[in-house]
C-alpha cells in the first residue's frame, strides 16, 4: 500500500484528494493536510467583501467531508518538507509519503510594497475578505474616493474587475455613486488584458463598461507605496482614496522556498506531467505551479491560474499517480490549461475564454480566445458557485457531465495525452 499526501484543501487540494480516492480506492492511503478546518470557495470572496454573501455560505467543513468520503484528514501547518527523506514535518507529527501533491496555493507578497495590506484591502483569503467587508460597511457611511486595482507582479486580475464593477453597482444601489470618484489602477498594458492578452473583444467590452460607468483608469501602473489614504505610483502620480482594494503579488509558500523545490519566487517548476524534475514523486497543482509569462510587459505581471486550470491539474496529477502505481492502464496525461472565467459585475458580467491560456509551442495562436458580455454571466456565476460547493460535499472533482458540458457549450477540454517535446539536450521537459 502506497501513501499519497495532498498538501492543501482548497480548489486544488480537495478535488485532487477526491480524484485520488476515486482512482485508488482503499488499496492505497490518501491523506489530506490543511492548516484550516474548512474548504473555502475563494472566487466567492469578492461578494463577501462587498456584503453580498456570508463567508459561511462559501465553506465546507473538512472533517465532515473527509470522514464521509474515507479520506484521512490531518490539520496542521507544514513546518518543513524534506524531499530527500520524503517527510513532512507538522507541529505535532511527521508524515512520510510515497507520492506528494503540493496544492497549497501561494503566499501573499505584501512586504514587497510598503503599506500594501496595511493601508489597503484584498480578497485573497477568508480573513482578508471579512476585514474588507467591515471596512466597506464603514466606507458606505461616509464615502470618499475609491481605488481598486492590482500591484506589480499580480497574476489574477479577475477579482479586481469583479470588485471594481460590483462596488460601483453597490454605490449606485445606495444612491452614493455621485459622491465617489472611482479609479482603477492596473499593471496591465490595457484594461481587459488579464495577464494573458489576445482575447478578442476583451479590451473593448471591458473598456466600454468602464467608460459607461464613469471610472477613471491608469494602466501600466506601478505602485511603489501605499500610505494612509493615498497610493504612490512610480511615475509620480498620487491617488487619494477613502477605501482601496489592491490585489498583491504572489510567491511560493515558505516551506517550498525553504526546501529548495521552487524557483526564485518559490513556485514549482514542473514537467508536463506535473512532476517535479528532480523529484518525480512530487506533483504540483494550482497557484503553487510556475507558469512562464507569455509576454514582457512594461510593468511585470504573473500568469493567472484560474479555478478551471487548477481542476485540470488536479485531474492530470491524480491520473498520473494512478498510472505510476499501476492502478490505471493508460498513458500519462497533461492539463490542457484551457480557461473559462465568469466575472460577475452586478447587473451584467463578462465570460472570458482562453483555450489554452499557454499556447504550445509558445507564440502559437490559441484555439479559442474571446469574451462575451451579458446578464446571464452573473446568473451562471452564482449557479456555478452553488454547484461547486455541492461537489465538495458530494466528493466529486469534475464529473463526466461537467466535462461534457464544457466541451459542448464552450469547446473546452481538461486533459490531453502527453505529447513529448524534445529539446536539444533530448530532455522532454516542458514547464507547465
Amino acid at each position: 500500500m502506497a501513501r499519497v499526501v495532498v498538501l492543501g484543501a482548497g480548489i486544488g487540494g480537495l478535488p485532487t484528494a477526491y480524484e485520488l480516492k476515486h482512482r485508488l480506492g482503499d488499496r492505497h492511503e490518501v491523506i489530506l493536510v490543511s492548516d484550516g478546518d474548512r474548504f473555502t470557495f475563494i472566487p466567492g470572496l469578492v461578494a463577501v467583501a462587498l456584503g453580498y454573501n456570508s463567508l459561511e455560505h462559501l465553506q465546507v467543513p473538512l472533517e465532515t467531508v473527509s470522514r464521509r468520503h474515507r479520506l484521512r484528514w490531518v490539520q496542521g501547518k507544514v513546518q518543513r518538507l524534506a524531499p530527500q527523506e520524503k517527510k513532512i514535518d507538522l507541529p505535532e507529527q511527521t508524515l512520510d509519503y510515497d507520492y506528494l501533491v503540493i496544492a497549497t496555493g501561494a503566499e501573499l507578497a505584501v512586504d514587497l510594497i510598503p503599506g500594501l495590506g496595511l493601508h489597503s484591502h484584498s480578497v485573497c483569503t477568508p480573513a482578508h475578505a471579512v476585514a474588507a467587508q467591515r471596512a466597506w460597511q464603514e466606507f458606505l457611511k461616509e464615502p470618499k474616493d475609491l481605488v481598486v486595482g492590482a500591484a506589480p507582479g499580480a497574476s489574477c486580475f479577475g477579482p479586481a474587475y469583479e470588485f471594481l464593477f460590483l462596488a460601483e453597482h453597490t454605490l449606485r444601489r445606495h444612491g452614493l455613486r455621485d459622491r465617489v470618484k472611482i479609479t482603477f489602477i492596473t499593471p496591465e498594458p490595457y484594461v481587459g488584458h488579464l495577464g494573458i492578452g489576445g482575447l478578442a473583444n476583451s479590451d473593448q467590452l471591458t473598456r466600454n463598461l468602464i467608460e459607461k460607468r464613469g471610472i477613471a483608469t491608469i494602466t501600466n501602473a506601478e505602485i511603489t507605496a501605499i500610505e494612509p489614504h493615498r497610493i504612490l505610483l512610480r511615475d509620480g502620480q498620487v491617488i487619494p482614496f477613502g477605501y482601496s482594494m489592491i490585489l498583491p503579488p504572489f510567491r511560493g509558500v515558505g516551506f517550498v522556498r525553504a526546501s529548495g523545490l521552487g524557483n526564485e519566487k518559490g513556485f514549482l517548476p514542473l514537467l508536463p506531467t506535473l512532476q517535479h524534475p528532480d523529484y518525480p514523486e512530487i506533483y504540483g497543482v494550482g497557484i503553487s505551479v510556475h507558469l512562464q509569462p507569455l509576454e514582457v510587459t512594461p510593468v511585470p505581471m504573473g500568469v493567472p491560474k484560474t479555478g478551471q486550470m487548477t481542476e485540470e491539474m488536479a485531474i492530470a496529477a491524480s491520473h498520473n499517480i494512478a498510472v505510476a502505481l499501476g492502478e490505471l492502464a493508460a498513458d500519462p496525461v497533461v492539463p490542457t490549461l484551457d480557461a473559462l472565467c465568469f466575472a460577475d459585475f452586478g447587473n451584467t458580467g463578462i465570460a472570458y475564454i482562453a483555450a489554452p491560456v499557454m499556447p504550445e509551442p509558445p507564440g502559437e495562436r490559441r484555439r479559442l480566445a474571446y469574451a462575451i458580455q451579458g446578464s446571464w454571466v452573473s446568473w451562471v456565476k452564482a449557479a456555478f458557485e452553488r454547484y461547486f460547493l455541492l461537489k465538495m460535499r458530494w466528493g466529486l472533482s469534475v464529473p463526466w457531465f461537467e466535462q461534457w458540458g464544457l466541451r459542448l457549450f464552450f469547446g473546452l477540454s481538461l486533459v490531453r495525452p502527453l505529447r513529448p517535446t524534445v529539446f536539444p539536450e533530448q530532455q522532454p521537459i516542458i514547464k507547465v
